[in-house]
Order: structure tokens, then C-alpha cells, then sequence
């Protein structure tokens, strides 16, 4: 049906060129079917937030038998992503991984770009990781911060699971606290679960968590992960131009430092630099399997012959000279990105899909 002219507009409409009456005309059908357009919007909001939902689940969507064939392929080919990108099972545990990013003034360009490749693998292997910690950057500002902002084009505002802070370790380490403390600081499972001693109660293991600096120059060994704790990794990629700057930094402060015990469980044939992801990685595996030994071989390359103590028949001596030719001597840790660290980052910086 052809809309009709206003009898305002009547009168003049004799005097309106063919092409404006044309266009009154498309103003007034425009205007006519608002309300149509509005509840087709709604029904297509609607559908669209079914087939997530059947993605989610794994469930094919349903397709109505009047439905366009056109429309279909593009549900399915939108399904098939979904599907492929459908968020994984987790659980969020109440650990704390701080990545230090104080550094800024010690790197250069092309170190604070493999510090950016670095929180960004730290996040996805957290993300994707069963058991989640809490992830924070700390003293988040900066050249870092321009690039994540300008070459990355902000990317990182849509990461979820991960606080960005202007704040330094010491105040991270605090709200952390907070985060672990309430409604959504996750949950006692897996190994944590394990290994907590039985009849504590969740205020007893609030009590004992602590805040600690990892560090190879620490003299301390770090055993095992705590509930209710914060572990912080320097964000640093210097090629070992300020070695024991992580462990003064964590002194003055007043914060309790410790290494990985590398040294303890793993002997490694060649030099082998380990970035701030690899240490993030190890604890994540650590949460899964809850063993060292394998949490080491899980992320260490194998083509750097990486075996377990005590597997190769050699005296501990033998063992522990082979470690101490590279940077594993005795459980020390280069946050480094030289040599063959660059070539096991397998996500470009910035480039990770939100979940």
C-alpha cells in the first residue's frame, strides 16, 4: 500500500519537483515501519544470543523451516567459530601472579617489545590454563603502556581475568589480598586442595598466605604454592645487564624472596634462558599436576634435553654440572628473552583473543 501525502503537504504537492516528492515519500515509509524495524532488531538480537548459547553448550542451533538459506550459512559458519573459540572449563584458585613492570628505564625498544610478547602469553596461558590465578601488572605505565595503547591498539582493555595497575608490586601485592579474600577469590582445588592440611580452615590459610618476590638470587627455595598468596616475577629483559636487581628490589621493600627449585628437579643439556611467561607457565603447570619435575619438563623445550635428576644414572655431581653450565645453575632464572627464548614465544604481542 503506497503511504498518503499529509493534507498539509497536499496542497503543495503539486509544486514539489519529482524528486522530492520521491524522498517525502521514502521519509514517510521510513518513519511508518520504525516499530517493524525495532522488533526485527529485538528478534535478531535475540537469535543471535541463542546460537551463542548453543555454541557454548556444544549444541548444533536449531533452523526453522522457513529460514533463508543465506542466513543459515552464515549461522553455521558463525556456530563453527564459536565452537572452535567456546570458552573452556576452569577454575579459579585464590593464587595471586604479579608481573613487575617497573623496568621501563633499564630496557630498551626492542627489550620492552619481548616484555610485551611476554605479558602477553603470560595472560593467555593463564587464560586457557585450568586452574586460574589472579593476574596483575603492576607499575603499568610508560613506554610499555604506550605501546600496549599505540602499536597493540589498546587490545588489552578487552583481556579478561587480569588488572592492569599503575601501582607497584608492594600495593598490588595488597589489593591482591582483597581480591583472594572475597566473593569471587576462587576456590581450593586441584593440588591446593591436596595439600592443605586437613581441619584448616579458610581464615587459618588467609592467615599463612604470603607475598613473595621470585628471584634467582634468593637464598630461599620455594617448595610449593600457598592459598591466599602472591607471587611476583620481574618484568625484566636485560641480557643479564643488571643481574640481582629483582632480588634488592624485593630486600628494600621487605618483601620474602625464593627461586624456583630448577636446580633441584631438572638437568638441562644446552643454555636455556627462561622469560617471565616461562615462569608464569611453570606455575600454572604446577597447579595442574602439582609436581615440579613435570611441571619443568612440560614447558622446557625438548630440544634443550631437559631431564629429570637421578633418570640418566649420573652421580648428583655429574648432574648438577650440566645445570650450572647454563642459567638453571642451582635454580637461577634469567628473565631474558636471548637465544631460543625468542623463538618459543608462540603468541605475537598483543594479538590474543578475549574470552
Amino acid at each position: 500500500m503506497e503511504p498518503q501525502l499529509p493534507s498539509s503537504v497536499g496542497a503543495e504537492a503539486k509544486a514539489l519537483s519529482k524528486n522530492q516528492l520521491k524522498k517525502l515519500k521514502r521519509d514517510q515509509e521510513w518513519e511508518a515501519n520504525r516499530a517493524k524495524r525495532k522488533a526485527k532488531r529485538k528478534e535478531k538480537l535475540q537469535e543471535k544470543k541463542q546460537r551463542k548459547r548453543a555454541a557454548r553448550e556444544g549444541l548444533a542451533p536449531s533452523t526453522s523451516a522457513t529460514a533463508n538459506p543465506a542466513s543459515v550459512i552464515s549461522q553455521d559458519h558463525q556456530i563453527t567459530n564459536e565452537q572452535k573459540w567456546k570458552r573452556h572449563e576452569f577454575v579459579k584458585v585464590p593464587i595471586t601472579i604479579v608481573l613487575d613492570c617497573g623496568f621501563d628505564d633499564l630496557m630498551n625498544a626492542q627489550e620492552l617489545k619481548s616484555l610485551g610478547s611476554q605479558v602477553t602469553r603470560s595472560y593467555s596461558d593463564n587464560h586457557k590454563s585450568p586452574f586460574q590465578s589472579h593476574l596483575a601488572v603492576s607499575s603499568f605505565g610508560g613506554s610499555l603502556k604506550e605501546r600496549f595503547e599505540g602499536l597493540l591498539e589498546g587490545q588489552y582493555h578487552s583481556w579478561k581475568g587480569v588488572e592492569f595497575l599503575e601501582e607497584d608490586f608492594v600495593q598490588a601485592a595488597e589489593q591482591a589480598k582483597e581480591w583472594m579474600e572475597g566473593d569471587s577469590g576462587g576456590q581450593l582445588a586441584g593440588v591446593l586442595e591436596e595439600k592443605a592440611i586437613a581441619g584448616q580452615t579458610v581464615d587459618e590459610l588467609i592467615r599463612t598466605g604470603e607475598v613473595v618476590y621470585l628471584t634467582s638470587d634468593s637464598p630461599n627455595t620455594l617448595t610449593e604454592l600457598r592459598p591466599y598468596s602472591t607471587y611476583i616475577i620481574g618484568g625484566l629483559v636485560d641480557r643479564n645487564r643488571h643481574k640481582g636487581i629483582c632480588y634488592k628490589r624485593a630486600v628494600e621493600r621487605g618483601v620474602k624472596t625464593a627461586k624456583l627449585p630448577i636446580g633441584d628437579y631438572l638437568q638441562m643439556s644446552s643454555r636455556f634462558v627462561l622469560a617471565t611467561n616461562h615462569v608464569v607457565e611453570i606455575m600454572l603447570r604446577w597447579l595442574e599436576l602439582g609436581d615440579w619435575g613435570k611441571a619443568f619438563l612440560r614447558v622446557m623445550p625438548k630440544r634443550k634435553g631437559g631431564i629429570l635428576r637421578g633418570t640418566t644414572g649420573e652421580t648428583n655431581e655429574e648432574s648438577s654440572r650440566g645445570i650450572e653450565e647454563g642459567d638453571f645453575g642451582n635454580g637461577r632464572i634469567t628473565n631474558g628473552n636471548t637465544g631460543s627464548a625468542v623463538s618459543d614465544q608462540e603468541h605475537t604481542e598483543g594479538e590474543v583473543r578475549p574470552g
